[in-house]
C-alpha cells in the first residue's frame, strides 16, 4: 500500500508510439489535500466542553423551536346550539348568561351546604384582540385604574399622597380621603429625604405645583402625575376616590400569541347587591373598552365570571354594556370632550405670578 501510494507522485504516461516516458509531477497538489486533511484532523479532535444542565420541563426548553400552537381566541360560532340541558360541552357553544344569572350560579355553588364561602370573591377575565390598526402592529400591555360605583374591601393597601397649591384643594384631597396632602413644603421635605415616595402607592397632582413638583421627577420616575394616567388634574376629589376604591388591572400579551391579552380583576363580593356587582362590571368593560385600538373589528372578545373555590366559569354578554365593533363618530365625540375637560397649560408669566 505504501508503495503504490509512492509511485503516485509521479503519473507516468507511456505514449502509443513507444516513445521514452513522460513523467508528470503531482507533489504539489498531493501536499495541499494532505495539508487540509491534517486540518480537519486537528479540528476533531479539539476538546468541546459541554456544559451540564439540570432538567428543564418541557414548556420551558428550548424557545426557538416553531411549536404549532393552538388559537387562545375561542369562536365557537360554527358550533350548534345546544336543545336540552344534557350534552357534552366541547360539541355544542358555550352557553351565555345574563351577569344576574351568573351570580345566581356561583351564589348556589358558594352556598353553605356546598362550599360554604357566601363572601368569597366575583372575579371577571376579559379576553381582548391585542391586533393593532396594522396587521403587524400590536397593543402594548397597559395598566390602569377603573372607577366604580360600589365600593368593597379590595384587600389591598392603597396610600395616596396628593401635591396641591390653595387651601380649598388641600380641603378636598383631603376630604375625599388622602392619606396625606400638602404643597412645596411637602416637596422640600422629600427632598431633605424626611420623607419616602415609596411608602405611597398612588401619586396624585394638581396642575397648580407642576412647575415645583418638576424637581421630584427623577424620585418619581414612572409615577410622575400626567393626564395619560389619571393623575394629573383639577378635580382631585373624584382621584383620590378613584384611586382609594377603584379596580386596579392590567392588560397582559400571551408570550406566544401577540394578538391575545387577558385582564384578570376582582368585582367584587358574593354577598353584596348583584345590581351593584352589574354596575361594577359596566364600568369595567367602559373603561376597558376605551382602550381599544382605531380599527374594525372587536377589542374584546369573550369575557368569564369565576369564583374561587370552584373551578365553574360563566360565559357573559359584554355588547350589553359597550358597543361591539368601533365607532369612529363616537370616539370623535370622546376625543374633543377629553380635550375640553384637560386643564389648559400654565403659560410662563403665570407660573412666574403664582410663585
Amino acid at each position: 500500500m505504501l508503495t503504490l501510494i509512492s509511485t503516485m507522485r509521479a503519473l507516468a504516461v507511456r505514449q502509443q508510439s513507444g516513445e521514452a516516458l513522460r513523467c508528470l509531477h503531482l507533489t504539489a497538489v498531493t501536499e495541499a489535500a494532505r495539508k487540509g486533511t491534517r486540518e480537519k484532523a486537528r479540528k476533531k479532535k479539539v476538546k468541546v466542553e459541554v456544559k451540564k444542565v439540570g432538567f428543564i420541563p418541557h414548556n420551558q426548553r428550548d424557545k426557538k423551536i416553531n411549536v404549532k400552537r393552538a388559537d387562545k381566541h375561542v369562536d365557537d360560532s360554527w358550533k350548534q346550539v345546544p336543545k336540552d340541558d344534557v350534552y357534552v360541552g366541547r360539541y355544542y357553544r358555550w352557553p351565555v348568561y345574563t351577569v344576574a344569572e351568573a351570580i345566581q350560579c356561583h351564589r348556589e355553588t358558594h352556598h353553605p351546604t356546598m362550599y360554604n364561602v357566601p363572601n368569597a370573591s366575583l372575579n371577571v377575565e376579559i379576553e381582548l384582540n391585542m391586533q393593532g390598526e396594522k396587521a403587524t402592529r400590536f397593543v402594548d400591555n397597559f395598566q390602569r385604574m377603573a372607577m366604580i360605583p360600589h365600593k368593597f374591601d379590595h384587600g389591598e393597601e392603597r396610600k395616596i399622597i396628593v401635591f396641591t397649591k390653595g387651601n380649598e384643594e388641600i380641603v378636598e384631597a383631603r376630604e375625599a380621603g388622602a392619606t396625606l396632602v400638602g404643597g412645596v413644603e411637602l416637596i422640600k421635605d422629600i427632598t431633605a429625604g424626611e420623607l419616602l415616595l415609596s411608602d405611597y402607592q398612588f401619586i396624585i397632582a394638581h396642575p397648580n405645583i407642576l412647575p415645583e413638583l418638576v424637581a421630584l421627577r427623577g424620585l418619581m420616575k414612572r409615577k410622575f402625575p400626567n393626564p395619560k394616567s389619571e393623575t394629573l388634574g383639577v378635580n382631585l376629589a373624584e382621584m383620590v376616590v378613584k384611586f382609594s376604591n377603584g379596580i386596579s388591572y392590567s392588560a397582559t400579551k400571551d408570550e406566544y400569541q401577540q394578538n391575545f391579552g387577558l385582564i384578570k380583576a376582582n368585582v367584587g363580593t358574593l354577598d353584596m347587591d348583584a345590581q351593584h356587582l352589574e354596575e361594577n362590571i359596566r364600568f369595567l368593560l367602559q373603561d376597558v373598552n376605551s382602550m381599544r385600538p382605531k380599527r374594525d373589528g372587536r377589542f374584546i372578545t369573550r369575557v368569564l365570571l369565576k369564583s374561587a373555590p370552584s373551578s365553574e366559569q360563566l360565559k357573559i354578554d359584554p355588547f350589553v354594556y359597550i358597543p361591539e365593533f368601533y365607532d369612529k363618530t363616537a370616539a370623535k365625540v370622546s376625543r374633543e370632550a377629553k380635550k375640553e375637560a384637560e386643564p389648559e397649560p400654565q403659560s410662563k408669566e403665570a407660573a412666574a405670578a403664582s410663585n
